[in-house]
């Protein structure tokens, strides 16, 4: 994952932690995460595009979340600052890039890996990171619920 996607998952928990219902500025998450403000601008643009921020201008005015913590995914967070989870150097399951215009000998090792990572990150809501929760477990608990609400094909 890239600084973009570390940073917008960081500012989003600075929001859910410390809004309390009341807009949070960037200069606030600029501080307490150490991260610029402009890039936070370029950032909380993208968020906000994708649903996941609102903003309050004029004085008082910042961030808060449009949706309720656990109504968000933190792969929602890093699929809207258009990051992409790769851990191969091709692109997906292409080859371009990897050795020679061949899958490289880990190609399907690394693939599997990404994809569950973002199996992972998806089942992870911004309310479980702030409020601390075993990620593991939270992760687990989600699976098997979703599993038994699905209709089994």
């Amino acid at each position: 994952m890239s600084t973009k996607g570390r940073y917008a998952v960081m500012a989003m928990i600075d929001i859910g932690a410390n809004s309390h219902g009341k807009p949070v500025p960037l200069a606030d998450i600029s501080a307490r995460q150490d991260i610029s403000q402009e890039y936070l601008e370029q950032l909380f643009s993208k968020l906000r595009r994708a649903g996941l921020v609102a903003s309050a201008r004029g004085p008082g005015g910042g961030y808060v979340l449009a949706r309720a913590a656990n109504e968000i995914g933190m792969a929602d967070v890093i699929q809207a600052v258009d990051e992409e989870l790769r851990v191969t150097r091709c692109d997906g399951d292409a080859v371009e890039g990897c050795v020679k215009g061949e899958r490289c000998c880990a190609h399907d090792l690394w693939s599997s890996l990404g994809r569950q990572m973002m199996y992972f990150l998806e089942s992870v809501s911004l309310e479980d990171v702030i409020e601390k929760r075993n990620l593991a477990l939270a992760a687990s608990i989600k699976q098997t619920k979703d599993r038994h609400v699905r209709p089994h094909a």
